[in-house]
């Protein structure tokens, strides 16, 4: 349905299926600035203007990335080019302004 394409990302809740996900990468894609003020401790900072080199970050195309940015727009676009480069398992968790969890 149409709906799921409006539906609110819950990073909160991303953020545990990130953990729970043996071996996957929880993707920042906000700017390097962005990322040096705040981040979830564990992630890997790759902003989407350098997304294109992704596969030097992440070579194996089978490992679930779960991506996000400040609220959830860039994220999606994040989501969309690495499914069409190839990426199998990724998630789109919204943006780390509604994260509720530490942040260093």
């Amino acid at each position: 349905m149409a709906l799921g394409l409006f539906s609110k990302k819950d990073i909160n809740q991303g953020v545990q299926e990130w953990k729970a996900t043996r071996g996957a990468i929880l993707l920042d894609v906000r700017s390097r600035e962005e990322y040096r003020e705040r981040h979830i401790e564990g992630s890997v900072n790759l902003p989407l203007n350098e997304l294109e080199q992704v596969s030097k970050t992440i070579p194996d195309k089978s490992t679930p990335i779960f991506v996000h940015c400040l609220s959830g727009g860039r994220s999606a676009n994040a989501e969309h080019f690495l499914k069409k480069a190839g990426y199998q398992t990724v998630k789109n968790i919204g943006g780390i302004s509604s994260y509720q969890g530490k942040t260093i």
